[in-house]
């Protein structure tokens, strides 16, 4: 009997903030009131560019995984305690790093965990996004998952 295959999905909206250093996109994703917003816009103090926040399109196209904001919430970002800001945004950028908020994210990373968006498997790394060092964890991962350096 032949073997069912399910196609694999080639676009899924995550709940996720996310942002372009160096070019290369960083999802954040979290609970509500966890901190997405706060690291993406720690990062965006540091050279990064805005995607989307709270909610991104990620589309698989030729065998890599691209981030973009909703049409509806594109260049904005909520900045808790002043509101929603215009800022400006990059379009799309290829996703290489998810984030995900943890209160107590474990003190050494076990093996290198994947997690598959959209057909396509993104490197994992669980940081508290409220600590004053997660921006340069951000970026630190990056470097090590060989991305271009951030832009200063």
């Amino acid at each position: 009997m032949a073997e069912l295959r399910v196609p694999e999905l080639s676009s899924e909206t995550i709940h996720a903030s996310c942002v372009a250093i160096g070019g290369r996109a960083v999802l954040i994703e979290g609970r509500s009131g966890e901190g997405k917003s706060d690291l993406a816009l720690r990062l965006i103090d540091r050279g990064a560019l805005l995607v989307a926040d709270d909610q991104t399109i990620c589309q698989r196209q030729s065998g890599k995984l691209n981030a973009s904001p909703p049409p509806t919430i594109a260049g904005r970002i909520e900045v808790r305690g002043v509101g929603i800001i215009d800022m400006p945004h990059v379009e799309r950028a290829p996703v290489d790093l998810l984030i995900v908020i943890l209160d107590a994210p474990p003190r050494f990373p076990e093996d290198q965990r994947t997690r598959r968006i959209a057909g396509i498997d993104v490197p994992v790394l669980a940081l508290a996004a409220l600590e004053p060092s997660a921006p340069i964890k951000v970026e630190l991962a990056l470097k090590r998952l060989g991305a271009k350096e951030p832009e200063k």
